[in-house]
């Protein structure tokens, strides 16, 4: 997985922005290639760029289109997450995150901006994207307007409502804080906060927290009379004109913008004047209010001076525009090359860059998503596409599965039954499913009825077996379907919806048979739980293995790990943990730890454990303090059928766990058992498994 990391914020108006361009910087100083990533922007007109966006891509040059760089609008974003299709809004993400990561050595993503939701709302969300994303954290949050404790302890509940949710906190960011208090805000956060956790103060910038000329005359809809090139002037305060020019001009600040009525000559010659002069500070616009516009001599010697500032006019009354400008709320925008440049300078002077980037880049996640690791599952089945014969047309959740199958592109499918009953179930389920983009079969009356069953005498008559007999297995969809796979007309096979676990599996343990130096056909689930993906083995075919059984079984599991992307730490389950327990299951399973040891001393194994012992770091660590497996397994290994049945059912029932699987280990050619009371989305997941074992053969 690839380096990246999230900006986040718990409040509106943290400056977060400053922190993404001297991250941005930072980074590709240090990395070739640097990608941008929002999950969710603010609303934009049609036509339009999220602001965001558009300066980070123009302003770095990154070789990335807008369209690319963010999954959702906030409307969209809401719109799906109230009709429940959470599922889909993370999956999008995931899917153009990853098209993303793809082009690029390390991914900056930034969170969203806090307008228009509640706090708690949008900070769950955003701690949601980067969990399901599997990337670590920097939290920035503003100081303005509170106390020292108010924001020590904002900012470590938000480090506690990530932490909840077990995204990794790297850096917190104390943004937009009085220069003086610096130490102080340093020290009281780095009290609160883990000692691991980088921790730098960033001083309130007037010129940054204050908004432009262009802002304002967007959000008050004027339209520019003069000075449109200096659009970009900085405002630091506002000012409005109604007393006596002689009086007015004591008021003036350094970069203020004046708010006067369209006929107040005076106060709007005497700023301009002000502007120009050394005894008095400059200024950085005029907005000319209830849409009056100066006289034409007036207009005449402002067009005759050497130096100008912006001048907008609008309909409103001045006190309405006082109000509104007031409210205006600063951006960073791309052609506000001074704001990025002070933004730069900031972060460099008050952030210590290589303690930051030394923490990025050394970073290591130490396990996957569950959403992270089915997209990573449907990409990887995509990337050789793979032939599977599902034997049971007659099961509605089969053909719902291959309407899914078939709309995502996955894999090539056939469909072992009657074609037309697999038509009827087609309207019948209101499915859009083209037929002709799978091929349906009907063994009997298929042209390979009598080569299959001819096949399968020669294999099988020195057990007995007569030409009738083999003629009469062979018109089982079990038997024919892996038989396809046999013959190399299917690349593997799924079945068990509408059959025993031994239906399915007896005719491969027939005829395709086991690999070389395998002697245990084995089965495990990958259990996508809340936080993390576990392997579970065996839970389906060994009713009470031996210790070499067990050893066998384990090292199969690992290794299939290792095919799908996850680092095997092995826990070799027992009702005793370590060398306390006496007893013959005891001894099995202590038996089958060195057996693996013995084996394959590469792999990390603990043996026996107790499953809170294997999978809780506290109690892992109290029980075996020296073990490199206790707390953090993520290979559980039962003793017998009974208990990894049982508790693999019991941990998808209590927990919500999605169970992938069974998946079968150590044949020949890939051949997977589902359980009968699977649903649509077990029978497409446990296809996609098959597609990627079968990319192995």
């Amino acid at each position: 997985m690839k380096k990246a990391i999230y900006i986040a914020t718990s409040e509106a108006n943290s400056g977060k922005s400053i922190v993404t361009l001297g991250l941005m910087r930072m980074l590709l100083g240090k990395t070739a290639k640097v990608g941008y990533f929002r999950p969710i922007i603010d609303n934009v007109k049609k036509g339009k760029k999220d602001n965001h966006i558009n300066t980070i891509i123009s302003h770095f040059q990154l070789d990335i289109k807008p369209s690319e760089a963010f999954a959702f609008t906030r409307s969209e974003f809401i719109n799906m997450r109230n009709n429940g299709k959470e599922g889909e809004i993370f999956d999008t993400i995931i899917s153009k995150y990853k098209a993303l990561e793809e082009k690029n050595d390390f991914m900056l993503v930034e969170g969203s901006d806090f307008s228009g939701e509640g706090m708690a709302i949008e900070l769950d969300s955003n701690i949601l994207v980067a969990k399901n994303l599997g990337i670590p954290a920097i939290i920035v949050s503003s100081g303005v307007g509170k106390t020292l404790d108010e924001f020590i302890e904002g900012l470590h509940l938000a480090y506690d409502s990530f932490k909840e949710k077990e995204v990794e906190v790297l850096a917190v960011i104390a943004n937009k804080v009085q220069e003086k208090n610096i130490k102080l805000v340093k020290s009281g956060v780095e009290k609160n906060l883990p000692k691991d956790v980088f921790v730098n103060v960033i001083p309130l910038i007037p010129s940054l927290n204050n908004p432009t000329i262009k802002e304002i005359a967007k959000a008050i809809d004027a339209k520019i009379l003069f000075g449109k090139e200096f659009i970009n002037n900085q405002t630091t305060s506002f000012k409005v004109g109604a007393m006596q020019l002689r009086n007015y001009l004591n008021h003036l600040e350094e970069n203020c913008l004046i708010i006067t009525p369209g006929d107040r000559a005076d106060i709007i010659l005497g700023a301009l004047q002000a502007n120009i002069s050394t005894n008095y500070p400059a200024i950085s616009g005029i907005v000319l209010t209830g849409g009056i516009l100066p006289d034409d001599t007036i207009i005449r010697l402002i067009e005759g001076l050497s130096q100008i500032v912006p001048i907008l006019t609008v309909e409103e009354g001045t006190f309405d525009v006082a109000n509104k400008i007031g409210a205006v709320r600063s951006h960073m925008y791309a052609e506000n090359k001074e704001k990025i440049n002070t933004s730069l300078i900031t972060f460099d002077k008050y952030v210590e860059v290589d303690k930051l980037n030394e923490k990025l880049i050394t970073f290591k996640n130490n396990g996957i998503t569950p959403r992270m690791f089915q997209y990573n599952l449907l990409k990887r089945a995509k990337t050789t596409r793979k032939h599977i014969v599902l034997p049971e047309g007659n099961d509605d959740r089969i053909i719902t599965a291959a309407a899914k199958l078939v709309e995502m592109d996955v894999v090539d499918l056939t469909i072992l039954g009657d074609k037309n009953n697999i038509e009827n179930k087609v309207i019948k389920l209101g499915l859009k499913l083209d037929l002709d983009k799978i091929k349906i079969i009907n063994p009997i009356e298929s042209e390979y009825y009598q080569d299959f069953s001819n096949t399968l005498f020669e294999l099988r008559k020195n057990k007995g077996l007569t030409i009738d007999m083999a003629e009469d297995l062979m018109s089982d969809v079990s038997y024919f379907g892996t038989m396809m796979v046999h013959k190399g007309l299917a690349d593997g096979m799924v079945s068990g919806a509408a059959h025993t676990t031994q239906h399915t599996i007896k005719p491969a343990l027939q005829f395709i048979k086991t690999k070389p130096g395998v002697s245990v056909v084995s089965s495990i689930f990958f259990m996508c739980l809340e936080d993390r993906v576990s392997v579970f083995g065996d839970c389906a075919i060994n009713p009470n293995p031996t210790s070499e059984q067990l050893a066998e079984i384990a090292i199969s599991s690992a290794e299939s790990s290792i095919n799908f992307g996850l680092e095997p730490k092995i826990a070799m389950l027992s009702y005793s943990s370590g060398v306390s327990g006496k007893g013959e299951d005891v001894d099995k399973v202590r038996r089958a730890t060195e057996i693996i040891r013995e084996k394959r001393p590469d792999l990390k194994v603990e043996g026996p454990i107790q499953y809170d012992a294997a999978v809780d770091a506290r109690i892992g660590k109290s029980k075996m303090p020296d073990s490199e497996v206790a707390g953090q397994a993520n290979v559980l290994i039962f003793p017998d059928l009974n208990t990894g049945n049982n508790t693999y059912k019991a941990v998808q029932r209590e927990t919500g766990a999605l169970a992938i699987g069974p998946m079968l280990q150590g044949l020949n050619k890939p051949v997977n058992d589902l359980s009968r009371g699977c649903t649509v989305d077990d029978i497409f997941n446990t296809v996609i498994l098959t597609a990627i074992q079968a990319q192995g053969f």
